[in-house]
């Protein structure tokens, strides 16, 4: 996986549709322990709904769920599940609670009823697009510190974590795709003074909005 979009945090969109009122929230998550903890959350808030027809996706492990909730199969979960998957969303959870209006939508009305306020919820919703950081611990002399720092300023890598010893330990994030370049940067400007060594892979979000 390349990249992909998430979300930043909660979002909530509501629609009537035939009397019938469809609430549409949504959730970052990252394990299942997170989507049974919104699934709990959102029954909690809009308690005696008719249903609360839901999708996820997870991007470690590539596992994927909907559930219609007493819908007829294929209505509720699998659009709002569709709707994720087109747009490459991952690590969200979306449950649409339906409060029944005493009108019946049929199975198309459905269909288009939950598609259409997952839809509204994403188009509103703050997303942010991910992609693969590795996660370098660089050993800096303290004559070194401030050049770097400066230099960063201009670079799409970050410093996460620096600790102050006999040498400066800084953590600093770097493009996946970029770690051949910073190598040979950082051993051309600091003519072999400043050492690294690789920790491992992270997913963050791009350098325009991380500075936002």
């Amino acid at each position: 996986m390349e990249g992909y979009l998430t979300l930043r945090e909660r979002a909530v969109w509501e629609q009537v549709i035939e009397k019938s009122r469809f609430i549409g929230v949504a959730y970052p998550v990252k394990t299942l322990e997170n989507v049974q903890a919104g699934l709990e959350e959102v029954r909690a808030v809009y308690p005696g709904a008719r249903h609360y027809v839901y999708a996820y996706r997870l991007a470690e492990g590539k596992l994927e769920k909907s559930s219609d909730d007493g819908e007829p199969q294929g209505t509720g979960g699998r659009p709002v599940l569709d709707l994720l998957s087109h747009r490459q969303v991952w690590n969200v959870l979306i449950v649409v609670v339906r409060y029944f209006g005493g009108i019946l939508l049929g199975t198309g009305g459905l269909t288009r009823a939950y598609g259409g306020t997952a839809r509204q919820l994403l188009d509103q919703a703050r997303l942010t697009h991910l992609t693969l950081y590795v996660l370098l611990t660089l050993k800096v002399p303290y004559p070194w510190y401030e050049r770097l720092k400066y230099q960063f300023q201009f670079k799409p890598w970050f410093i996460e974590q620096e600790d102050f010893g006999e040498v400066i330990e800084v953590k600093i994030t770097v493009p996946q795709d970029q770690e051949r370049e910073f190598g040979i940067w950082l051993e051309e400007f600091t003519r072999l003074k400043v050492t690294y060594l690789a920790e491992g892979v992270v997913w963050q979000a791009a350098p325009a909005e991380r500075r936002m």
